[in-house]
């Protein structure tokens, strides 16, 4: 496995697999960034020419060892059995790529991205390779005699580098610590933990539940669906044609789920851990900064004024990224259940807590009187003896499942 993870790691940083020979899987997700954007760029550019804008904005790659396969219907398999908390899982912003596999074959091929014309070109660059040795020794000597196989190969060892526990799922956070016993929370990341879990205050653990469960570290994502109703953003080529809009789940990136109308405008819900060094936030970017992404969450109903574009009459026009034939998807549960003149759930000392809290979740931590961060856990992420928290899980629909999911398997059946 070591020998696969090595030269997933050539493969994840070679800039020829390209066709335009500029961009590597290492150029949209940085190593340094936690295999996040390296900038803030809301879209990178990529396709034949290494000029094509993209459409969303690049997600993280870590901690998604635990993602479920997409499913419309999921249902809990301890505690609410049988209850349809709607779609869940899957990768991309869309949930399109069912497995590590998938996800890791998809840019490949992807216009927007490196943009090869079929497998066999990318072939053609790995036999190239200086690592091209190395898989003919994990593989045999006739891999590359057979394109299909040799594809297969080449998108298993990346796969497998993507599945490394120490780069991709270390668990080595200060909450991580703090939940083994080693660390401390400060008095304004405790508050920011409480407003968090609240859900008279930020809910947020309705989507991102933050407690241990079953012995396993929290996720930080329930792996649902939600329709934000974000602003839109101008940043973003596509969008300068008024008629196109990214609707999520009913495409137009995933093509399946078209017909779906009860889905369009739903994305899904990411992992929260290592969102402090995200350069952008949300899948189209519309925020650049953390504490903008928290204070969305705080003033979209009541202050659309600061967030949605204008009319020619100098009319707001909220959730302008979303055709109103949609609108009816849109999350209205707390913290958006409120109306212009209410008071706010958040303060903006809560504002400035949640962020102090959200923090903490980024890897990399060492703990006092530790020379290095532990060493990462098992698949399961087991925290038997240690620190329980209970966070705050609710099982209606709006964010599809609940933080209990399934573990991929690290060899996908063919």
């Amino acid at each position: 496995m070591a020998t696969l993870t090595r030269i997933g790691e050539q493969i994840f940083s070679d800039v020829t697999l390209s066709a335009s020979g500029r961009l590597a899987c290492a150029s949209c997700h940085d190593p340094a960034r936690h295999f996040g954007p390296s900038d803030g760029q809301v879209v990178r550019l990529g396709g034949r020419s290494g000029r094509e804008p993209g459409r969303r904005t690049v997600p993280a790659l870590t901690y998604l060892q635990a993602v479920p396969p997409f499913t419309e219907h999921f249902t809990e398999d301890d505690g609410d059995d049988g209850k349809d908390q709607g779609p869940a899982g899957g990768r991309d912003w869309d949930g399109r790529a069912d497995s590590a596999h998938e996800q890791a074959r998809g840019p490949l091929l992807s216009p927007f991205e490196m943009a090869n014309d079929s497998e066999g070109q990318v072939v053609a660059a790995v036999r190239r390779a200086p690592y091209a040795a190395q898989l003919r020794a994990a593989f045999g000597e006739h891999l590359f005699d057979d394109d299909a196989r040799a594809f297969q190969a080449i998108v298993l060892v990346l796969e497998v580098f993507q599945q490394d526990p120490a780069r991709f799922y270390p668990y080595t956070s200060k909450y991580d610590a703090w939940l083994r016993g080693q660390a401390t929370l400060a008095p304004a990341e405790q508050r920011g933990l409480a407003a968090f879990n609240d859900p008279r205050k930020g809910d947020c653990a309705r989507c991102h539940p933050s407690g241990v469960r079953n012995g396993a570290f929290p996720q930080f994502t329930d792996y649902g669906f939600v329709a934000l109703g974000l602003p839109r953003n101008p940043a973003i080529a596509a969008n300068r044609d008024r008629s196109y809009y990214d609707l999520g789940l009913c495409g137009p990136l995933r093509t399946d789920l078209a017909a779906r109308k009860e889905y369009c405008g739903l994305f899904r819900t990411p992992s929260l851990r290592n969102v402090a060094d995200r350069t952008v936030y949300f899948h189209n970017g519309a925020a650049r900064e953390l504490r903008d992404a928290v204070r969305f969450y705080a003033e979209r109903d009541l202050h659309p004024e600061r967030w949605y574009s204008r009319a020619g009459n100098g009319r707001v026009q909220p959730f302008d990224d979303l055709p109103e034939a949609y609108r009816g998807n849109l999350e209205r549960q707390p913290p958006f259940d409120l109306v212009p003149g209410q008071p706010p759930r958040l303060q903006e000392q809560d504002i400035d807590d949640i962020v102090a809290f959200l923090k903490t979740l980024t890897d990399g931590y060492l703990p006092a009187g530790s020379a290095r961060p532990p060493a990462p856990p098992a698949a399961h992420a087991g925290l038997m003896g240690s620190r329980r928290l209970d966070g705050v899980e609710h099982k209606a629909r709006p964010c599809g499942s609940s933080s209990k999911a399934a573990y991929l398997p690290l060899f996908p059946s063919e």
